[in-house]
């Protein structure tokens, strides 16, 4: 049985949202609950959450699910900071990583499914959902790579390491439009919640 992990960044401060976006209603839920939810439907099994600003609240809202924890205290740095303390908190058994962005609720367990599905048949060690040749989440990294993503330049991101691999990148087309919307503003917030309602 394969260890894979699923990452999910809850990390960020929500400037733009001007609140914590985490934790806005979404359908019944909340919007990382939303999420969490979607990859615990999936095939995988293993979960952790990376947290930056207001850690407590956002466990408080997970009481019960079946996720691990790692805070970033580095979150300020961007994003690759919290791949990176995701990366570092993953057992060494770990297989692959999935990144996902705790602000996506709209990507399915079955685009999970398709992304787990093409890294087992091709044995790419890179995956990238495409939605319409637009590239979004989530990413699957293979451990090989555990010590690469370490080292990668923050502000230049978890892009470079495609762009240092590029014959170990499987693309995989998916017809969910859902892997390219985050919710960064108030406008992006209400378009998330006409997609949800519609679907």
């Amino acid at each position: 049985m394969q260890n894979n992990w699923a990452i999910i960044l809850a990390a960020g401060s929500s400037r733009r949202m001007g609140t914590q976006k985490m934790l806005l209603p979404y359908g019944e839920n909340t919007i990382i609950e939303t999420v969490v939810d979607h990859v615990l439907g999936s095939s995988i099994e293993n979960v952790l959450v990376v947290l930056g600003p207001d850690p407590h609240k956002i466990k408080e809202t997970l009481v019960g699910k079946p996720v691990k924890f790692c805070h970033n205290i580095n979150h300020e740095e961007g994003m690759l900071s919290s791949v990176i303390c995701g990366f570092r908190a993953l057992p060494e058994d770990a297989e692959t990583a999935l990144i996902y962005l705790g602000d996506q609720p709209n990507i399915t367990a079955e685009v999970t499914n398709a992304v787990l599905e093409a890294y087992n048949e091709e044995l790419y060690g890179i995956v990238i959902p495409v939605y319409e040749h637009r590239r979004g989440h989530p990413l699957l990294v293979d451990m090989k790579y555990r010590r690469d993503v370490e080292k990668l330049d923050l502000e230049q991101g978890l892009r470079t390491l495609r762009h240092q691999f590029p014959e170990d990148v499987l693309e995989v087309e998916v017809n969910e439009p859902g892997i390219l919307l985050d919710i960064d503003t108030r406008e992006d917030y209400d378009n998330a919640t006409k997609i949800d309602d519609n679907g």
